[in-house]
C-alpha cells in the first residue's frame, strides 16, 4: 500500500469514527408537554430559540392541560403547559410562569346568524333546555352541541363559570384538541363550542368561517381580553421544577421576555409585558 493510500484510508476511517456536527449540534434538549392552546405558541418561539441557539433541540407535545400539569409534577417532561391556572393541590414541587393572558369563547360557523349568547343561554344550552336554534331568534335547525373532553381547561372554566357540573352536560359530540373542534364547527353550519378566543381570533384572520359569538353583550376578543372586560379569561402558564436546570431556565426566560411579544401577538394572544 502507497503512502497516499494509506493516509487516504487514515483520513477516511478517522472521520467516520468521529461525532458528526450535526450529531452535536443537539446536545440540550427540552421537552415541553399540555395544553394545545399553548402548543402552537411555544412552536414558534421554540424555533426561534433553537434558530440562535443551534445546541438546543425543543419537543412539543399536546395532550391538555391537565396533562401539562401532571407531565410537569412528575418529570415527565421539562416543562408543562397549561391554559388555566394550578389549583391549590397541584401547586407542589412546581413553580408557575404566565405566558400570556387568552380568554374562552363560544364559537359558532360564520353563517349562524346569532351574535350574542348570555350565561344563562349558555347553561341553558349545554344542560339540554336549549336545543334548536329558533331558541334563540335563529334558525329552524337542531344544534350539534359540542363539549370539551374532560382534562381540558376550556371545559372545566366553563362548567364553573355556568355553575355546572361535568355529568350534567349534554352534549351531541366531545372534541379534544383545539384543531380538532374548529374542524367540526366549520363542517357544520349549526355547530356550537367553546375555544380559546386568540386561537378562534386567530382563525378567523386566515379566513377560517367561524364567529366568535359575544357573552353578555361583550365581544369576544383580544381587546377584551386585553382590558379585562370579557368575563372568561385565563392565563396561559409555563409550568417547571422549582430548581431549574441551567437549560430549562434559558429557554423559559427567553419565553417570557419581550423578544417573543411579536410572536405572542401573532397567535392573538395578550402579553403580559
Amino acid at each position: 500500500m502507497s503512502i497516499k493510500t494509506f493516509l487516504f484510508t487514515f483520513v477516511v476511517t478517522l472521520c467516520c469514527l468521529l461525532p458528526s456536527q450535526e450529531a452535536n449540534a443537539a446536545d440540550k434538549r427540552l421537552s415541553l408537554s399540555g395544553s394545545s392552546t399553548i402548543a402552537p405558541l411555544i412552536s414558534e418561539i421554540a424555533r426561534r430559540f433553537e434558530a440562535e441557539h443551534k445546541d438546543f433541540r425543543i419537543d412539543v407535545q399536546t395532550g391538555g392541560s391537565s396533562r401539562g400539569i401532571a407531565d410537569a409534577r412528575r418529570g415527565l417532561s421539562d416543562i408543562g403547559m397549561s391554559s388555566r391556572a394550578l389549583h391549590d393541590e397541584e401547586k407542589a414541587g412546581v413553580k408557575t410562569h404566565i405566558l400570556a393572558m387568552d380568554g374562552i369563547a363560544f364559537v359558532v360557523h360564520a353563517k349562524n346568524p346569532i351574535k350574542n349568547l348570555s350565561a344563562a343561554q349558555a347553561r341553558q344550552i349545554y344542560t339540554g333546555q336549549i336545543s334548536n336554534w329558533k331558541q334563540l331568534g335563529g334558525e329552524d335547525a337542531e344544534m350539534t352541541i359540542i363539549d370539551r373532553a374532560k382534562g381540558r381547561s376550556e371545559q372545566e372554566l366553563m362548567t364553573k363559570f355556568l355553575g355546572i357540573k361535568s355529568p350534567e352536560v349534554k352534549a351531541n359530540l366531545t372534541c379534544g384538541e383545539n384543531q380538532q373542534c374548529l374542524k367540526l364547527v366549520t363542517g357544520n353550519a349549526h355547530a356550537i363550542t367553546y375555544l380559546s378566543v386568540g386561537t378562534s381570533e386567530y382563525e378567523v384572520n386566515r379566513g377560517t368561517p367561524i364567529r366568535l359569538l359575544d357573552f353578555e353583550g361583550i365581544p369576544a376578543s383580544v381587546a377584551t381580553v386585553k382590558d379585562q372586560s370579557f368575563p372568561l379569561v385565563r392565563p396561559l402558564v409555563l409550568i417547571t421544577p422549582e430548581r431549574l436546570p441551567e437549560e430549562v431556565e434559558e429557554f423559559l426566560n427567553y419565553s417570557l421576555s419581550n423578544k417573543v411579544d411579536d410572536l405572542i401577538k401573532g397567535q392573538a394572544f395578550v402579553s403580559t409585558h
